[in-house]
């Protein structure tokens, strides 16, 4: 009898939803900014969930949801499968260039290498080479290159600058500013 007053997404079809994403607000600091994202996915007997999610150093977290009807923790669960290929696709961060999905960084990704873990990602030259082709290719997409660079290498934030500098050093890309 309680369950009649949940909203059961797992019983509901795709078709019968629709997903909007639209930036919220930004803050912007020195190391780069963080995004905040108004999500709702609603259904045509009225049922409707808003939900916040922000987006900071290439991670997507949900940081509010309201329902009407409630969500059951199943339909938590299961929100996530609703408002994911939308959410990244407004976040920048949808599929990268190879057609891998993004790393998100979340402990169910068992596909995903655990930031900074290492990975078959070639070194050397080679390396440096298949790093620029992924940071054009994005810049060309217009989706976040470093973010491309850290889910084709599986490396966190920081060796993924790291391997696009030695991209930069060794000629695949182009500086970043004049030297003097």
């Amino acid at each position: 009898m309680l369950e009649a007053s949940f909203l059961n997404l797992s019983d509901r079809r795709p078709a019968e939803g629709t997903v909007s994403v639209w930036p919220a607000w930004e803050v912007r600091d020195g190391a780069g900014a963080t995004t905040w994202f108004g999500v709702r996915l609603e259904f045509g007997d009225g049922a409707r969930v808003d939900a916040h999610a922000v987006v900071t150093g290439g991670c997507v977290s949900i940081e509010d949801v309201r329902a009407e009807p409630a969500l059951s923790l199943d339909d938590l669960a299961a929100l996530a499968d609703w408002i994911e290929g939308p959410l990244f696709d407004a976040c920048g961060i949808g599929s990268v260039p190879d057609g891998t999905e993004p790393d998100t960084g979340e402990p169910g990704d068992a596909d995903a290498a655990p930031s900074g873990a290492g990975s078959d990602w070639p070194g050397g030259v080679e390396g440096c080479r298949l790093v620029a082709q992924q940071y054009r290719a994005a810049q060309e997409q217009g989706i976040d290159p470093v973010l491309a660079v850290m889910s084709a290498t599986g490396h966190g934030r920081r060796k993924s600058l790291r391997l696009i500098g030695q991209a930069r050093d060794a000629g695949f890309l182009t500086r970043r500013r004049a030297r003097r």
